[in-house]
């Protein structure tokens, strides 16, 4: 396993980490994700561990905290082996205190994962989203308290835009508040959104991305096809509207290419699509989920080889999209590498 810094700090995580979404199994969709129970997950904790897999992310959210409480009785009698990630801001109920970034909030969503998780501190502690009724300051002296209390080590933000993420990075800056040093996001090669402002704001800010559904939602498996119906196992058929969208046309395209690629390689689907997004600026580390403990041995076996340029160039090219404003005007522009070199 390569170990990676994440973003400009001094924590060392594994370039897969373990997402604990298909623990506990419960609710509409985390049922579909998976039902993964403590005895199954200590199994799939101990596959990882023995990969070299250090890093687990989970959230209160995740079956309404039963992923955190499956997990913590995984990794029970091995605490320190491990790094622990979470995530809180999003509704965990209907009262006015079981959602956001207010301090009170924060305090007692931290609390409560670390009862659930069954210890006394977080390595990573991410806002899942960002809390717009809430001043940046107010947010960031709380997680300095946590940090100072002990119970937090480092900070992160998830699935924030980003001025969001620059405004909370420049008061951090002014009033000595910790850093965010990790953005949880979504990217794929059916989804590299990313790429356009998140990533060159990582790379100039120090901020590294810690990469969720990194086979598109589930449709990077290599059971989805042009031509072909959507398999019956297949969580995208309750799944679909709840994850990021993606064009029939650029997923086929996509897969084409990942299949004569897989041809010459003697790889997978999901263990190439894995490889190249490890091969990306900015990432640090690529969550992956197991319902099983063959899926998580396949998705182990992205890391330990590398995929030859012709191969990137050739995902490159059948990923691409024209991005939106205002990147599209200059993109096409050879001249304006000039004065914005690419990041990819």
């Amino acid at each position: 396993m390569e170990y990676r810094r994440l973003g400009a700090s001094g924590l060392l995580v594994p370039a897969l980490s373990f997402g604990a979404g298909t623990f506990g199994g419960r609710g509409e969709l985390f049922s579909a994700w998976g039902d993964t129970d403590a005895r199954q997950a200590r199994r799939l904790v101990d596959i990882s561990l023995d990969a070299g897999v250090t890093l687990f992310d989970t959230a209160d959210v995740y079956s309404d905290g039963a992923s955190e409480e499956v997990l913590g009785e995984a990794i029970r009698g091995r605490r320190e082996q491990l790094l622990l990630s979470t995530k809180a801001s999003l509704p965990i109920g209907p009262g006015p205190f079981d959602a956001g970034s207010g301090r009170a909030r924060l305090i007692s969503a931290v609390e409560g994962s670390l009862r659930r998780l069954g210890t006394d501190h977080l390595d990573l502690f991410q806002l899942h989203a960002f809390d717009a009724g809430t001043p940046v300051e107010e947010v960031l002296a709380a997680l300095d308290e946590l940090v100072r209390s002990g119970k937090i080590r480092y900070v992160g933000a998830s699935n924030f835009a980003g001025w969001q993420l620059m405004k909370s990075l420049a008061a951090a800056d002014r009033y000595g508040f910790p850093r965010y040093v990790a953005h949880q996001v979504y990217y794929s090669l059916v989804g590299r959104d990313y790429e356009w402002e998140l990533m060159p704001l990582g790379l100039d800010q120090g901020v590294g991305a810690v990469v969720w559904s990194p086979l598109g939602w589930g449709r990077l498996t290599g059971r989805i096809r042009r031509g072909q119906p959507l398999p019956a196992g297949s969580r995208l058929h309750t799944t679909a509207e709840a994850g990021p969208p993606v064009r029939d046309e650029l997923l086929y395209d996509v897969v084409d290419v990942l299949d004569e690629i897989a041809a010459e390689t003697g790889r997978t689907v999901p263990q190439i699509a894995l490889n190249w997004l490890l091969r990306r600026p900015s990432v640090a580390t690529v969550i992956v989920g197991a319902r099983n403990e063959e899926q998580l041995r396949q998705n182990l076996g992205a890391v330990g080889w590398s995929l030859e340029a012709d191969q990137l160039a050739r995902l490159d090219k059948a990923s691409a999209v024209t991005p939106p404003y205002p990147y599209y005007p200059y993109y096409r522009l050879p001249d304006f590498a000039r004065l914005n070199p690419p990041a990819v």
